[in-house]
């Protein structure tokens, strides 16, 4: 029996988050390599959610590491032990297609190499989600040939904003955003508030945010049989 993707996020706080996030999760489900369940909503909701899936589960935290507070305090609270044969994956960290995608990402936007780069991230109180946001920043900076600042929206410091001022300072007039967040929703206003030169997308949708997905799925099933 193959296992169900249960994909979790909190989508309390925004319908067009909630729409991007069901896209996704359509997107995976068409792929047809495994039963989909969305667990999207409050962290009470999400509990219900997984634990109306009957048979074997993976749970998949829907969001990337260090750029979702409130999906990783809500996955954080889980109990799985309660919930029959289930297992998770870590969140989308420092995956060099993604990374690659994120570096097109900002050559498309506009950024050239003369241009300061800031990675924005959200934050949590985890420090493996603040080592995935440095080793994505590295993995960045190689890609552009350029160096990538780190900038926080909250919880860690520097804040993006603080980042975007210190590049600005250092006599980069032009300063690129790319965005460590998986779907829209209302901290991406933040971002567009910036006066930068250029801010990118959030990574979905991307054939290769499914391709990631299915593929810590399947690694995640061994631990099942």
């Amino acid at each position: 029996m193959v296992p169900t993707m249960v994909l979790v996020a909190d989508d309390s706080r925004d319908a067009h988050r909630r729409d991007a996030l069901c896209g996704l999760a359509e997107a995976v489900a068409e792929r047809g390599e495994a039963p989909v369940a969305p667990a999207f909503g409050s962290p009470d909701e999400v509990a219900s959610a997984i634990a109306s899936v009957k048979g074997p589960k993976v749970v998949v935290p829907a969001y990337v590491a260090g750029g979702d507070v409130a999906s990783a305090n809500l996955l954080s609270r889980l109990d799985l032990s309660s919930m029959g044969d289930a297992c998770r994956t870590t969140p989308l960290g420092a995956v060099p297609s993604i990374v690659a995608d994120l570096a097109g990402r900002l050559t498309e936007s506009g950024w050239s190499t003369d241009d300061g780069v800031v990675l924005a991230a959200d934050g949590t109180t985890g420090s493996d989600e603040r080592q995935v946001v440095t080793d994505v920043a590295r993995m960045l900076s190689r890609r552009l040939g350029a160096p990538v600042q780190v900038g926080y929206l909250r919880t860690w410091a520097p804040s993006v904003f603080d980042a975007v001022d210190r590049l600005r300072r250092d006599g980069r007039e032009r300063v690129a955003v790319a965005a460590w967040r998986l779907v829209d929703g209302p901290d991406f206003d933040l971002l567009r508030g910036l006066d930068v030169t250029a801010l990118t997308a959030p990574l979905w949708p991307s054939e290769l945010v499914v391709d990631t997905l299915l593929a810590q799925h399947r690694a995640a099933k061994g631990r099942l049989a």
